[in-house]
C-alpha cells in the first residue's frame, strides 16, 4: 500500500512540480526552495521504486 501511495505522488509531482532539468538549472545557483523541490522529488522517486 505504501508503494502505491508513492507511485501516485510521483505521478502528481510530474504534473504539478516544475522540471528543472528541462530549464537547465545549475544546482550551484539554485535557491533553497528549488533545492527543497529537487529533494522532495528525489525522495518520492526513490520510495516509489523500492
Amino acid at each position: 500500500m505504501k508503494k502505491q501511495g508513492f507511485k501516485f505522488l510521483a505521478k502528481l509531482n510530474k504534473v504539478l512540480l516544475p522540471s528543472f532539468t528541462k530549464r537547465g538549472l545549475d544546482i550551484g545557483n539554485a535557491t533553497k526552495f528549488q533545492l527543497a523541490i529537487i529533494g522532495w522529488k528525489a525522495f518520492v522517486t526513490k520510495n516509489s521504486l523500492n
